[in-house]
């Protein structure tokens, strides 16, 4: 299996037919997992935490919007092998815990679109650190479980600046900040260049509005670690804007 970086999207991205097309253009596009291994930026905590495993609830960590996405059900089969196969490949160093936390809107929206039916089982994992150069040593220790049909996947969103956004609507114009962003990340990855990633902080143009903070950018280096050739360029599949934020996803080798 590849590994996947998606700009995850709020609750309303199943309302926009752009991207939802393009999520299940990739999802088609890829061999059927046998499971699925997902961080979204939505759960940050240390040691290492591994969700529910048995049944798998939502977590609807959101507010604000109209009811009925309050009400959206995934029930995806809990992985306990696999939790019991990311621990084992976690150092001695790495303490990992277990909890019965659900998937959030950053696990969930993108596999509603791209496994619609729900029977594939999942497991959320929390981002135990935002610091890109553990992440990418965290993503190359999981990176034997894609040649056991694990899809893993880091979500974020490739811009998030928003308290910076003043038009709110999904066809809004990309700020200035937002564009300069993202075509810095889309040549700095075609380059490999995953250095100048890790210290997109200093290097980026569109810093800090892009990521006044940087949890939603983090999940892509759990990615490149996973892809075992982190300085190989990805096949950036879907890119865009969605209320002016970076929507740019990718899939590694």
């Amino acid at each position: 299996m590849p590994a996947l970086f998606l700009s995850h999207g709020a609750p309303p991205l199943v309302d926009d037919p752009t991207w939802v097309s393009q999520l299940r253009d990739l999802a088609a596009g890829l061999p059927r997992p046998r499971a699925i291994l997902i961080a979204s930026a939505h759960w940050e905590s240390a040691p290492l935490m591994l969700g529910a495993t048995e049944t798998v609830p939502l977590v609807y960590d959101f507010g604000g919007f109209a009811p009925h996405y309050y009400q959206v059900q995934y029930r995806a089969p809990g992985a306990p092998v696999l939790a019991d196969r990311v621990a084992a490949l976690m150092p001695d160093s790495e303490t990992v815990a277990r909890t019965d936390r659900g998937l959030d809107h950053g696990a969930y929206v993108p596999l509603t679109v791209m496994y619609p039916e729900a029977d594939i089982p999942v497991l959320q994992m929390s981002l135990p650190t935002l610091e890109p150069d553990r992440l990418l040593d965290l993503g190359a220790r999981l990176a034997p479980l894609r040649d056991e049909g694990v899809l893993i996947i880091g979500s974020g969103f490739t811009t998030h600046g928003l308290p910076f956004l003043r038009d709110w609507r999904p066809e809004a114009a990309a700020p200035g900040w937002s564009r300069e962003f993202d075509a810095w990340a889309a040549e700095t990855l075609a380059r490999g260049a995953v250095d100048e990633l890790a210290d997109f902080r200093d290097r980026a143009p569109g810093m800090p509005y892009a990521h006044p903070t940087i949890e939603h950018f983090a999940p892509m280096f759990l990615t490149l670690g996973a892809s075992g050739t982190p300085d190989a360029a990805p096949d950036q599949s879907i890119d865009g804007f969605w209320m002016g934020l970076a929507k740019r996803s990718f899939t590694t080798p």
